[in-house]
């Protein structure tokens, strides 16, 4: 402050040869409030983007994105430079609508989106599961001629595995250049993430042929691949030729992965000694998936033990050793953990399911009656509720975790949030069409057999990409074949 009150005073804040340097000495030194400051008068006299974008820089830096787009809003010239850091720093902040948003505007302001751009707004459509968005954005790059790089091909690729279309992914995967492991790494990524564990075996044995040198993340990808599909022995092998044929250390994204896979497939002991044996220190994630299992497997002893090395529990860990309690009907050490949980103050995470329909992201939560459509969501909802029945759906009333009676139970599961997207779907959309939704959180039980008899029921594929995997539901059956 001292330096501003200076140059205020001698009047050089004004001068355009000072101001430069002085705007970087501020942001390089987080004084941004001064830095600010010096913009605003700079805007007297400048219309030059790049004081903005010195501006933009230091507030993304620093993960603050309201300030950022403040400045944004007061830039009186806004280059490409000025959009791709608001594009990426929306991105950053996992403000995905709004990346979407902003890349919009910019191909409206007749400004040329370049690589940068589109690689950023693809990975907001990629998290996002926006794929109509994505197709678009494809579409332009298209037709502007963009020229592809290892980042754009790793981009599209991810996009469309992300959205659903594992299929258009392999098809880019299979025409663009392939010299760069993060391409191969995200083709087998989003192999994982659809539970294709046999094309990921061959795929990785096309990536050797072609003398592609894996690195630590394709085999925390291959080792995913594994956990989804209950190749356990495959695990084995890969996670052991880590070390002895490419001489990488296992990390503990690499641990985590084989403990997952091992748990899935109810080797529980075993994988709790893998724990126990680390190299490295194992993290709270390693210790949930285990936890997982348990509930899975109704292990409640080793559930309590094991929920005993996550340093701070968040309200999954309460949630999973609650529905364990549940599972053997110890509701009172149910109620006591929630007590527990209230009395830390902890909220439970809130499952937010959501579809793209109609060029618009439609979200919903569990019970949620806040959207304009509520009524006939809720009406489509029972209906196809009956008629599941009829085809003999069974609620799986024991995930409800209080000891409640079983109409209050059922009536807890039939409007979890995945469940009303459906429904929206249904309502809005012509017989035959697939059904696409996204979760924030891993779908449960009660709703993975619930999607699979809908599907039957209505003759429609629904796609349902959750925190975990992806779930393609078509005649009645599961592309993950009920293991997951």
């Amino acid at each position: 402050m001292e330096i501003h009150c200076h140059l205020t005073k001698v009047g050089l804040l004004s001068n355009r040869h000072i101001t430069p340097s002085l705007l970087k000495l501020y942001i390089a030194h987080d004084r941004m409030l001064e830095a600010r400051e010096l913009f605003w008068s700079v805007l007297e006299w400048s219309t030059d983007p790049f004081h903005g974008n010195l501006m933009l820089m230091g507030f993304l830096k620093s993960g603050q994105i309201d300030k950022a787009y403040q400045i944004f809003k007061r830039m009186p010239v806004k280059d490409l430079v000025s959009w791709n850091s608001m594009i990426a720093g929306a991105v950053r902040s996992s403000h995905l609508k709004d990346a979407m948003n902003l890349f919009s505007r910019l191909v409206s302001s007749g400004l040329v989106p370049d690589g940068f751009s589109f690689s950023s707004v693809l990975s907001a459509c990629a998290r996002a599961g926006a794929r109509q968005y994505g197709v678009w954005v494809h579409q332009l790059m298209t037709e502007l001629v963009v020229e592809t790089n290892h980042i754009i091909s790793s981009a599209l690729v991810d996009m469309y595995a992300k959205c659903g279309r594992i299929d258009v992914a392999t098809e880019i995967f299979n025409t663009v250049k392939r010299n760069h492991i993060s391409v191969w790494n995200t083709m087998i990524s989003g192999l994982a993430a659809h539970g294709l564990g046999s094309d990921v075996v061959i795929l990785f044995r096309k990536m050797k042929s072609e003398e592609v040198v894996p690195d630590g993340v394709t085999f925390v990808a291959l080792l995913t691949a594994c956990s989804h599909c209950g190749m356990v022995e495959e695990a084995r092998q890969y996670f052991k030729s880590m070390t002895t044929e490419y001489s990488i250390t296992p990390e503990v994204e690499h641990y985590g992965a084989l403990v997952d896979a091992l748990s899935r497939a109810g080797l529980l002991d075993e994988a709790y000694n893998l724990v126990r044996s680390m190299n490295v220190k194992p993290d709270a994630v390693i210790w949930r998936a285990l936890l997982s299992a348990c509930r899975r497997y109704r292990q409640t002893k080793l559930g309590e033990v094991t929920v005993e090395h996550v340093a701070c529990y968040s309200s999954g860990d309460y949630t999973l050793l609650s529905n364990i309690y549940s599972s053997a009907n110890r509701w009172n050490d149910s109620e006591e953990l929630w007590k527990q949980r209230k009395q830390k103050k902890i909220r439970k995470s809130k499952g937010l399911s959501w579809v793209e329909l109609g060029g618009s992201t439609h979200e919903f939560k569990a019970g949620d009656r806040s959207h304009p459509d509520s009524k006939d969501i809720y009406q489509v909802l029972r209906g196809l509720s009956k008629r599941a029945k009829v085809e003999g759906y069974a609620p799986l009333t024991e995930l409800v975790t209080k000891d409640v009676s079983e109409e209050e139970r059922e009536e807890n599961l039939t409007f979890h949030s995945e469940k009303l997207a459906v429904a929206y779907s249904v309502l809005k959309t012509g017989p035959g069409t697939e059904i696409m939704v996204s979760k924030n959180l891993q779908t449960c039980s009660d709703c993975h057999e619930w999607m699979k008899i809908i599907s039957k029921v209505l003759c429609r594929v629904i796609v349902m990409r959750d925190r975990i995997r992806f779930h393609r539901f078509e005649g009645g059956c599961c592309s993950c074949k009920d293991y997951w």
